[in-house]
C-alpha cells in the first residue's frame, strides 16, 4: 500500500508527469531557493528529493517580496514526441488589494535536471497557468484569469490561449472556456488532458482550504464547451454538496471533517503507467485539532484513480474521499535513499534539503572555507524580506529533534548565531547566541517573533564560553522547545515551550500557504561579514524511530 502523505511537510501545489519508468512531482516553492523542488519516483510509493528546477537567483528575482508570494503553482509536463521537458510557473509578485499581480513564464530542458532554458514570458493574466500539447503539436496555456472588478464572481473563469513555441509569444488574448465543475467557487489550479479523442479539464474548486477538491470537465474541442462531471467532486476532503461560489476565502474551516485524516484535499493532477492505472497526486494537510493549524503546511498525497465505461474519471474505490492508504500499482518496487538524519558537512558541497529564503544558500553558506564545516555569514535579521543567512530545511514531522553543533565568536550585540523554528520573516523563534553588554561576555538568549511582535525572553540569558556549543530543537507535537549542552551529552533545557501551532498557514496574519522550517542562521546586522561555522545538522524524525 501507498501511505500518505508520500511528500510529507511544506510539498504543496504537485503536479505529476511521467518520462518512460520515471515519475516526477514538482511542487510549489514561494519565497524559496532553490526553487520548484522535483521529486522522483519508479513505483509512485516510494519518492526522493531529486533536484530543483531554479537555481539562478538573479534570473528569478525574489528578494524583497512579502512571504508566502513568489513561486506558485508549476506544472511539469514530458512532451514524448519532443523528449522535452517543459515547466510553467508564476512569480506571484504582490496580492495588494486582491490585484494579484504575477508573471507566468515556460521553460523547457531535455532533461530534468537541465539545464533549462532561460524563462520566457507568457503573460500576467492570472496565476495556476499550466501547458498543454494536443496531438498536432499546438501548445495552449490554461489559467485562472483573476477577476478585479465590482459585481463579478471571484476570483474568475479558467481561460485559455495558445502559445506560439517557435516565435516564444501568445498568440492572442486569453478565453474564457470554464466556471467550474461545482458550486464551491474558488475555481483555480486547471490542468488540460486529452483522452480518447476527447478533452478534460481538472481543476482545484472550494478554495486551497478545508472546501478544498477536484472537479473535472469534459468537451470535444479544447476550447470548449466543456460539460461538468455529473458527479463533481471526484477527490475531496469533505463529500456533499456546498453553494460558495459567493465567498471568496479560501480556508473555510467549517467544512473541517472530522472523520477525514486528510484535509484541505484538492489541486490535482494526473498521471497514467504504462499499463493504463491512473493515479491522481494532490494536496493535503494534518492540523491540529480543534485549533485547525497546519504547522507542516500543505503536503501532497496520491490516489489511485479509474476511468468508467462513460469515459468519467473516479476513485478505483468509488468514493470520493482521499484516504491514507491507497493500492500501489503494477510496478516493481523501487526504494529510494532517503534523506540523511546526520549532515557532517564533509562532502563539500550544500545537500539537496536545504532553502533559504529570496536567495541561494551559496550566497552566504561556505563549505570549503573549513572542511567539514558548513560557514555561515552573517547578513540581516531573520525579518528581513531581502538577504538572510538562514539554511532551511523542511519540517516533516510533529515528534522531530534538531541539533547542530556551532562555533561562534560575537564582538558586538548586533552579531548572533544559532537555530531557529520558522515559519516566515513575522513568525519564528531563534535560540541564538549574542554578545551581551549586560553579562559583558557571549551568552544565549531566544527571541520570539509573533505575527511580527518581537519579544525578546531577556530571562533566558544564559552566560557561555567562546567554545563548541551544542544546540537541540524539539518538535514534541504541540509543544517544541530548545535546549542546550557544551558536551553534546548534557542537554539543558532553555526558555518555556511554544506553541507549534503558532508556526502555521492558519495563525500568520502575514504569510499563508508554506510550511514551518527549521535552520541555523547567523546574523551580522553591522558589516554583513561576521560568520559562525556549523560542525553538523541533524534532523530526526521521532515517528520513524
Amino acid at each position: 500500500m501507498i501511505h500518505n502523505p508520500i511528500l510529507p511537510g511544506f510539498n504543496p501545489d504537485p503536479c505529476i508527469c511521467r518520462n518512460g519508468s520515471d515519475y516526477y512531482i514538482v511542487v510549489s516553492s514561494f519565497e524559496w531557493f532553490p526553487g520548484l523542488p522535483v521529486y522522483h519516483s519508479r513505483d509512485l510509493k516510494n519518492w526522493e528529493l531529486y533536484t530543483h528546477i531554479l537555481t539562478d537567483d538573479t534570473e528569478v528575482d525574489l528578494k524583497k517580496l512579502p512571504s508566502s508570494k513568489g513561486i506558485w503553482a508549476p506544472c511539469l509536463t514530458y512532451n514524448e514526441k519532443e523528449d522535452t521537458f517543459y515547466i510553467v510557473y508564476g512569480v506571484m509578485n504582490s496580492m495588494n488589494a486582491r490585484y494579484f499581480d504575477i508573471n507566468n513564464y515556460i521553460m523547457s530542458a531535455k532533461s530534468i535536471t537541465g539545464p533549462w532554458s532561460r524563462p520566457v514570458y507568457l503573460h500576467s493574466s492570472g496565476f495556476d497557468a499550466s501547458l498543454f500539447t494536443d496531438d498536432d503539436g499546438k501548445k495552449y496555456i490554461v489559467s485562472l484569469e483573476w477577476e478585479t472588478r465590482e459585481g463579478y464572481e471571484k476570483p474568475g473563469a479558467i481561460c485559455l490561449a495558445e502559445y506560439d513555441d517557435k516565435k516564444k509569444e501568445m498568440t492572442g488574448y486569453p478565453k474564457r472556456i470554464w466556471t467550474g465543475g461545482t458550486d464551491r467557487g474558488c475555481i483555480e489550479a486547471p490542468h488540460l488532458y486529452k483522452k480518447n479523442g476527447r478533452y478534460y479539464i481538472m481543476c482545484a474548486e472550494g478554495g486551497t482550504g478545508y472546501n478544498h477538491c477536484v472537479a473535472t470537465g469534459r468537451a470535444e474541442s479544447v476550447w470548449g464547451p466543456y460539460e461538468r462531471d455529473p458527479e463533481n467532486p471526484i477527490v475531496t476532503s469533505v463529500p456533499g454538496e456546498s453553494n460558495e461560489r459567493h465567498n471568496p476565502d479560501h480556508l473555510k474551516p467549517v467544512y473541517y471533517n472530522p472523520s477525514s485524516i486528510l484535509q484541505k484535499s484538492g489541486h490535482g493532477s494526473l498521471v497514467e503507467t504504462p499499463a493504463g492505472e491512473a493515479y491522481l497526486a494532490h494536496l493535503c494537510s494534518r492540523p491540529f485539532v480543534p485549533e485547525l493549524c497546519c504547522t507542516l503546511g500543505r503536503e501532497t498525497a496520491i490516489q489511485k484513480m479509474m476511468w468508467t465505461d462513460d469515459g468519467w474519471l473516479r476513485m478505483a474505490d468509488g468514493s470520493n474521499l482521499a484516504k491514507t492508504e491507497v493500492p500501489e500499482p503494477d510496478l516493481p518496487e523501487a526504494p529510494v535513499q532517503l534523506l540523511p538524519e546526520h549532515d557532517d558537512f564533509d562532502s563539500g558541497t550544500i545537500a539537496l534539503q536545504y532553502y533559504a529564503p529570496r536567495q541561494m544558500p551559496s550566497r552566504f553558506a561556505d563549505t570549503h572555507a573549513r572542511p567539514g564545516y558548513i560557514r555561515l555569514r552573517g547578513e540581516e535579521s531573520l525579518s528581513s524580506l531581502n538577504k538572510v543567512s538562514l539554511l532551511a530545511r523542511k519540517l516533516t514531522s510533529l515528534h522531530a529533534q534538531v541539533t547542530t553543533k556551532l562555533e561562534f565568536v560575537p564582538d558586538v550585540y548586533q552579531q548572533s548565531a544559532g537555530l531557529t523554528l520558522y515559519y516566515d520573516n513575522m513568525n519564528y523563534v531563534f535560540l541564538r547566541k549574542y554578545y551581551s553588554e549586560t553579562l559583558g561576555q557571549s551568552a544565549l538568549s531566544i527571541i520570539l517573533l509573533e505575527n511580527g511582535t518581537k519579544t525578546e525572553f531577556v530571562n533566558t540569558r544564559t552566560p557561555v564560553k567562546d567554545g563548541p556549543l551544542y544546540l537541540k530543537l524539539t518538535v514534541d507535537g504541540r509543544e517544541s522547545y530548545f535546549s542546550w549542552s557544551s558536551d553534546g551529552a548534557a542537554f539543558a533545557q532553555i526558555g518555556r515551550k511554544f506553541a507549534t501551532a503558532h508556526f502555521s498557514d492558519e495563525y500568520s496574519r502575514y504569510g499563508e500557504f508554506t510550511g514551518t522550517m527549521t535552520g541555523i542562521v547567523c546574523v551580522d546586522s553591522v558589516f554583513h561579514k561576521k560568520y559562525a561555522d556549523f560542525d553538523f545538522f541533524e534532523y530526526k524524525d521521532e515517528e520513524q524511530d
